[in-house]
């Protein structure tokens, strides 16, 4: 593990630049969880992300040639803006290499935060990509790699988040809920807990189409995903860090998965519910908590919001997929029976008084009226979808459910 000194340095070297994010009560979630949670507002960090904090101690510390030398990144885009901020504040230069699926409002934020004391290059479709770029590019000009996650002094300015919380958390701390992407933020958090709060249950969390942590730890050793959901950008990592990994093993007692679905429902409820605006990874912990239901009732839990980069364009999204896990959407391909009025009776005695048509495509651009149509339809509860489908078998509609068939889905939505 990280010491704790090393910690407390980072800690020391980062405070007065680095601000300090409340520890606040959700009274909403605390009611319905029958618990006292806390949420660590990461995502009211200056760069909104707690990334600035192990990026800035690393940058800080470098002597005077590497500084001359400069920096290079590859980042999803939190880690990028707090290398940004870094490189703009210490008068540094640094290359930032990122995704080409990288949000464009993180893409703007870093350029916003390093201002002329940063370049972007955009390359590649995952993290990884980005990753092995810069890493040629580090290679070639002698520019220092500052890794994300797989370095001891970045793990050790994340730790500073467990430093912040123990002094703001007024009794014991039984559980803390981490997101997890490539294990930098919960080996250094963990690092801390392990030590000043033993008794604490460190639960890591990762999205469940990119479990990259989950599966190293069950067949102990690193292993490296082939393909994974990327939706959760900031914690969507097919191979965790080495350090981290060795960590881990020591600080993390259970791992949790959360299906991307269910974080959208996570960041829609935390926005219309207590106005807090959190990107996917962000929302990981939150989401966990039905997970743990019965485990955390009359426990102190703190859930750590890891950051708030939500890109606006992304909203419709992030709905469609909260529907679609809530069973509150569905697509279906509809045959009409070819006769004059068909469409007129599905709407009249299918559809419910509380179900509306979403989507109507139909799918042959010639003699249309007599082809399928894709239809999607939206229904106010679970069990209005019941109903239609009841409806349906009773008119004896000729339709194929397409959420039931994953590969048709992808292909026609």
């Amino acid at each position: 593990m990280i010491a704790v000194s090393e910690i407390e340095a980072a800690y020391n070297r980062i405070s007065g630049v680095v601000k300090k994010t409340p520890l606040l009560r959700d009274n909403i979630l605390s009611e319905r969880y029958s618990a006292n949670i806390f949420l660590k507002r990461e995502d009211l960090q200056l760069v909104r992300s707690y990334k600035i904090r192990g990026a800035y101690y690393k940058i800080a510390s470098l002597n005077d040639d590497e500084r001359r030398q400069g920096v290079v990144c590859a980042s999803a885009g939190n880690h990028a803006q707090g290398v940004a901020f870094a490189c703009n504040h210490l008068n540094i230069n640094g290359r930032i290499f990122m995704p080409t699926t990288t949000p464009n409002q993180k893409v703007k934020q870093v350029r916003m935060f390093g201002k002329d004391h940063v370049e972007i290059v955009l390359i590649g479709d995952t993290y990884d990509d980005a990753y092995h770029a810069a890493i040629k590019d580090s290679e070639e000009s002698k520019a220092l790699f500052i890794h994300p996650f797989d370095d001891p002094m970045v793990v050790a300015g994340q730790g500073t988040i467990g430093i912040e919380i123990m002094s703001q958390l007024k009794g014991s701390m039984d559980m803390i809920f981490v997101p997890v992407g490539g294990g930098g933020l919960i080996s250094g958090l963990g690092s801390y807990l392990r030590t000043k709060s033993p008794s604490t249950k460190i639960i890591g969390v990762e999205p469940e189409g990119a479990p990259s942590m989950s599966q190293s730890l069950q067949k102990d050793e690193r292993i490296t995903l082939q393909k994974f959901e990327k939706f959760v950008d900031g914690a969507a990592v097919a191979t965790i860090g080495k350090i981290n990994f060795e960590i881990a093993h020591e600080v993390i007692d259970d791992m949790l998965l959360v299906p991307e679905g269910k974080v959208c429902t996570t960041i829609l409820q935390l926005y219309n519910e207590s106005a807090i605006v959190v990107e996917p990874a962000g929302a990981l912990s939150v989401g966990a908590l039905d997970l743990y239901a019965d485990k955390i009732k009359g426990k102190n839990v703190v859930c750590v919001i890891s950051g708030g980069n939500n890109d606006i364009t992304r909203t419709e999204e992030i709905k469609e997929r909260s529907m679609l896990y809530e069973g509150l959407k569905h697509y279906f391909i509809i045959r009409f029976p070819q006769r004059a009025g068909a469409l007129r009776d599905f709407l009249n005695e299918v559809l419910g008084p509380d179900d509306d048509i979403s989507h109507f495509e139909y799918r042959r651009k010639n003699n249309r009226e007599n082809g399928p149509a894709l239809v999607g339809i939206e229904t106010k509860t679970k069990e209005d979808y019941y109903a239609l489908m009841e409806r349906m078998k009773l008119n004896k509609i000729n339709f194929t459910h397409v959420n039931e068939s994953p590969d048709l889905f992808h292909f026609l939505i």
